[in-house]
C-alpha cells in the first residue's frame, strides 16, 4: 500500500468515527432549538433536573427586546441584589430554559445563582415551592457574560402551564456597569437585598419595577407548539398603553387566539407567539450610543427576530415613528425600502412575513395633513402586496369610520395614537390565522 493510500484509508477511519461518534452525541444531547428534543437511549430518567427527557419541540414562550442601558446602574449595575422578573408564558411546556443579556454593559457581569420557577399567582413574587429550579449555563452555577454577550441556560425539567406567570431570578455580587433592561414592561418584577434567589416565599422582594432586567427570552419544549411567530413593532406592539399585569397586549391576545383556534380543531399552524416591541422604535433609525439604545429595526432584525427560537413566521407593525420622530418630512419611499431589506433577509431564513398597515394618529400632537400623505403613501404600497406576504390590516380595523384619520373612539388610549385595551383586541382580530400558514413565497 503507498503512503498517499495509506493516508486516505487513516483519514476515512477517522472520519467515520467522529460521524458516530457525533451521532451518538446527538441522539442524547438537548435540541439546539430548531427541532424536536431527542429522548434519552435508556429511557431512564437523569437525576438531574438540568436534564430534560421530554419529547416536544423548543419553542419561544416569552420574549423582549433589549432596549437600552438602564439609568442610574452605569457604575454599580444591580451588584449584591436578586433582580426577580416576572414574565408570562403564552405556551406551556415540559422544560424550560432562559437567555440573558449584556448587550449594554460596559464590564462582564457575573451571575453566580440563577433560578426559575412557576408564580404562584398573577401578582406576586412568591413561587409555587416544587417548581422552583436552579439554573445553570453549560453546566456551571456562575456565569460571566462579556459586555455586548448573552448567553442561553441548559434547560431544566419543569411544568410550565400556558397562559402562566413565571419567575426567573438572578443574583450578581459583583459591579457589572449599566444594566441591559426594557422598560415599560406593563408587568411588576421584583429586587430584593441579597442573595434570595431560591426563596419561594417572596416576602424578601419589597421593591417593586415596571420593567425587565437582563431577561430576553424564555423557552419551552412543548407538546402544542410546532414553531414561533416573533412579532416586531414599536410602542403599540410593546403595549404601552394596556393594562399592566393584564397581558392585554395584541400579541397576547392573538397567542390567546391561535390557541383556542387549534385547540378547537380548525386547520392552523401550532404556533407560539413572541413580542419584540420596542416603545419609540423605528425603522431607519436607532437613538445614540454605542451600542445604540433603542435600536432601529433594520439594526437589530437579525438579533431579535431572525435569531429567535424556531422561528417559523415574522410579523413587522413598524413605521409611525419613523413618521412622527423625523423632523423633516420622513420619505415613504425609504421607509418601505427598509420594511422590504427587512421581508428580503427573512426571505432568505425561508420565513414567511406578515407586515402591518400604518394605524391612524389624527388628534395626536405630531400629527400634520403632510405626514399623513406619507402614512397614506406606505399603505397603499402594503396593500398593494408590494412589500409582505400577508397584511393585517391594522388601519382599516381600528378608523374612525366616520373621520379615518382619527383611530375609533372606543379604541383610543387618549392620545391619539396608542390603543385602548379594546383597541388592542380589535388589532389581534385583524389578524387572519390562516395567513400565519405557509412559508416564504419562492418569488415577492
Amino acid at each position: 500500500m503507498t503512503r498517499r493510500h495509506g493516508y486516505a484509508l487513516l483519514s476515512a477511519i477517522v472520519a467515520l468515527i467522529v460521524g458516530l461518534s457525533a451521532a451518538i452525541y446527538v441522539g442524547v444531547a438537548a435540541d439546539d432549538g430548531s427541532g424536536r428534543e431527542n429522548t434519552l437511549a435508556s429511557g431512564n430518567p437523569p437525576r438531574n433536573n438540568a436534564a430534560p427527557v421530554s419529547t416536544g419541540t423548543w419553542v419561544g414562550a416569552w420574549s423582549a427586546a433589549p432596549a437600552a442601558a438602564e439609568p442610574g446602574t452605569e457604575t454599580d449595575g444591580m451588584a449584591g441584589r436578586s433582580v426577580r422578573n416576572v414574565v408570562h408564558a403564552g405556551i406551556g411546556g415540559t422544560s424550560a430554559r432562559i437567555t440573558l443579556s449584556n448587550l449594554y454593559g460596559g464590564s462582564p457581569l457575573t451571575i453566580t445563582h440563577a433560578s426559575l420557577a412557576v408564580a404562584a399567582g398573577s401578582d406576586t413574587a412568591a413561587a409555587v415551592t416544587h417548581t422552583m429550579r436552579r439554573l445553570t449555563f453549560g453546566g456551571n452555577t456562575t456565569v460571566v457574560i462579556p459586555p455586548g454577550g448573552q448567553v442561553m441556560s441548559d434547560a431544566v425539567r419543569v411544568s410550565v402551564p400556558a397562559n402562566t406567570n413565571v419567575l426567573v431570578t438572578t443574583y450578581s455580587p459583583t459591579r457589572s456597569g449599566p444594566v441591559t433592561y426594557h422598560p415599560h414592561a406593563r408587568q411588576v418584577s421584583y429586587v430584593a437585598q441579597g442573595d434570595r434567589t431560591e426563596d419561594v416565599t417572596g416576602t424578601a422582594y419589597a421593591e417593586e419595577v415596571g420593567f425587565w432586567r437582563y431577561l430576553t427570552a424564555l423557552d419551552v419544549l412543548s407538546n402544542d407548539a410546532d414553531g414561533t411567530v416573533v412579532v416586531l413593532g414599536d410602542s403599540l406592539t410593546d403595549g404601552i398603553t394596556s393594562t399592566s399585569g393584564a397581558n392585554r397586549r395584541w400579541t397576547d391576545v392573538l397567542a390567546q387566539r391561535l390557541r383556542t383556534a387549534v385547540a378547537a380543531g380548525q386547520d392552523l399552524p401550532r404556533y407560539s407567539v413572541v413580542n419584540q416591541g420596542i416603545s419609540g422604535n423605528r425603522i431607519l433609525t436607532g437613538g445614540l450610543g454605542r451600542p445604540a439604545d433603542n435600536p432601529s429595526g433594520l439594526d437589530r432584525f437579525t438579533r431579535d427576530v431572525l435569531d429567535r427560537t424556531n422561528v417559523k413566521v415574522v410579523v413587522i407593525a413598524l413605521g409611525v415613528n419613523d413618521i412622527l420622530r423625523n423632523p423633516q418630512l420622513a420619505d415613504p419611499q425609504h421607509i418601505l425600502e427598509g420594511l422590504r431589506v427587512m421581508v428580503r433577509q427573512a426571505h432568505a431564513r425561508g420565513l414567511k412575513v406578515m407586515g402591518a398597515t400604518l394605524m391612524p394618529f389624527g388628534g395626536h400632537r405630531g400629527y400634520t395633513a403632510e405626514r399623513e400623505g406619507v402614512r397614506q403613501e406606505i399603505n397603499a404600497e402594503i396593500r398593494a402586496g408590494r412589500v409582505f406576504d400577508a397584511v393585517a390590516d391594522f388601519d382599516e380595523a381600528l378608523r374612525d369610520p366616520y373621520n379615518p384619520r382619527k383611530l375609533k373612539g372606543d379604541y383610543d388610549s387618549g392620545d391619539h395614537l396608542h390603543p385602548s385595551d379594546r383597541g388592542y383586541e380589535r388589532m389581534a382580530d385583524a389578524v387572519e390565522l390562516k395567513d400565519l400558514k405557509g412559508s416564504a413565497p419562492a418569488e415577492l
